[in-house]
C-alpha cells in the first residue's frame, strides 16, 4: 500500500491544490481497501497521519509522545524545524493551515468509514472459552474460524501491559501455530488436547474459540479485530 510521508503536508512546495490532489489519491487507495473490507494497515495508517497533522497544528510536543514506535528522533526534529519555519511566514502559515484543515476533515470522514467496518466486524465475532479457563489467562491459544467453514487457524497469544501517558494498557502478542480442519473427530476440545501434548511449555493453557458468521480478509481485518476483541473479552472477565 502506498502511503504518505510523515511530513507530506509541509514538504516541498506548499500549495493547497497540489497537496489536495496528493491527499485525494491517498484517500482513494484507502477507500479501495475499505470497499474490500480490508482495514489494516489502511486504518492505522490514516489515523497516524490524522493525529500527525493535528499535533503539528497544535504544536503539542509534536508526535513524540503519541507515536514513539513509528517516528524517529530525527523525524520529530524535522517536524519541529518545519513548524519554526512556517510560523515565521504568515502567508505560508495560512496556506498550511488551509491544507491541514481540509485534510483533517477529509481524513476524519474516511476514518469514520473505517470505524464503521471495524464495529461491524466486531459485532459478528463470538468468543467462547474451550474447556475450563485457568486463573492465569494471560497466555494461551485462540482458534480463529472465518465464516462457516471448518478450517480453524490456531494462534498462541500472550497479553502484555504497557504504559502510555501515565496509564496502563493491555496489548497482545500472537504467533501462528497451525491450521486444523474441524470435524466430528477433531473438535475444539481435541485440538486443545493435541496442543497440550505437543507443546509442553503450556501444560494448562487458556483457550478461546473466536468465530464469525461472515467471511472477512484474515490478515487485513479479521485477525487484528479479533485480537483486540479478545483483549477486551479477557480484561472484562478479570
Amino acid at each position: 500500500m502506498k502511503t504518505l510521508s510523515e511530513t507530506w503536508f509541509a514538504e516541498g512546495y506548499i500549495d493547497f491544490e497540489l497537496k489536495k490532489y496528493t491527499l485525494l489519491a491517498y484517500l482513494q487507495e484507502i477507500n479501495n481497501g475499505f470497499r474490500e473490507n480490508k482495514l489494516y494497515p489502511q486504518l492505522a495508517d490514516i489515523i497516524f497521519h490524522f493525529n500527525n497533522m493535528v499535533s503539528f497544528r497544535d504544536n503539542k510536543k509534536l508526535l513524540k509522545d503519541q507515536f514513539p514506535k513509528r517516528l524517529t528522533g530525527l523525524q520529530v526534529e524535522k517536524l519541529t524545524l518545519l513548524y519554526q519555519q512556517v510560523i515565521e511566514d504568515d502567508e505560508l502559515m495560512k496556506e498550511l493551515e488551509d491544507i491541514i484543515h481540509y485534510a483533517t476533515n477529509k481524513m476524519k470522514k474516511t476514518i469514520g468509514d473505517g470505524a464503521e467496518i471495524y464495529e461491524f466486524v466486531e459485532e459478528k465475532i463470538v468468543i467462547v472459552p474451550v474447556g475450563l479457563v485457568p486463573l492465569d489467562n494471560t497466555e494461551g491459544y485462540f482458534f480463529l474460524n472465518n465464516g462457516k467453514g471448518k478450517d480453524t487457524l490456531v494462534y498462541q497469544y500472550r497479553l502484555t501491559i504497557f504504559e502510555k501517558h501515565d496509564e496502563k494498557y493491555r496489548g497482545i502478542k500472537t504467533d501462528f501455530i497451525d491450521s486444523w480442519y474441524r470435524s466430528i473427530t477433531s473438535t475444539y476440545e481435541h485440538i486443545k488436547l493435541d496442543l497440550i501434548r505437543k507443546k509442553s511449555d503450556l501444560p494448562n493453557p487458556a483457550v478461546y474459540a473466536i468465530e464469525t458468521s461472515l467471511r472477512f480478509p484474515v490478515e487485513e481485518t479479521l485477525l487484528p479485530v479479533a485480537k483486540r476483541y479478545l483483549v477486551k473479552f479477557i480484561s472484562a472477565a478479570a
